[in-house]
């Protein structure tokens, strides 16, 4: 990212603790509160997610983006979020190129991750970089609203 700068951190970054917060606040709005989608966040927690990517515009925070080991072979994509004042600048695309590349250093060959079809810019940018639809992988095999994406790494 050119005009980006990017760190590597884990999920107890205090960066990514604020934009876990914003992104609840948005997937709580977007789903019509809390209550309908409570059956999500204990498998969302920040702390657990092990390998988290926050992108800098000088020393403001605008975007973040998480890997957490789900299997031996595959890796979860986790809270991808571009601050809105930053979006349409392809931020999220060299995130993907990122999380891709790390999935690739720590030996796994596949990247999988879920969304909800109402997130339709974030199914387009996972679809045009080659992820495709699979059956809902546990937990969200168990929770209305989910869909599942997978991608598999050369």
């Amino acid at each position: 990212m050119s005009e980006f700068r990017c760190i590597w951190t884990d999920g107890n970054n205090e960066a990514f603790q604020i934009f876990y917060v914003k992104t609840e606040e948005y997937y709580s709005k977007i789903v019509g509160g809390k209550e309908k989608r409570k059956a999500f966040i204990p498998y969302n927690l920040s702390q657990s997610i092990e390998d988290v990517l926050i992108v800098y515009d000088d020393v403001v925070a605008v975007g973040c983006a998480g890997l957490k080991s789900y299997s031996d072979d595959a890796v979860e994509i986790k809270r991808v979020w571009v601050e809105p004042t930053y979006r349409g600048k392809h931020i999220a695309a060299q995130m993907m190129d990122l999380l891709e590349e790390r999935t690739k250093e720590r030996g796994f060959r596949k990247i999988i991750l879920q969304t909800r079809p109402i997130m339709q810019d974030a199914v387009k940018l996972y679809e045009s970089r080659g992820y495709t639809l699979i059956d809902n992988y546990p937990p969200y095999d168990k929770l209305d609203g989910a869909i599942c994406m997978a991608k598999m790494l050369d």
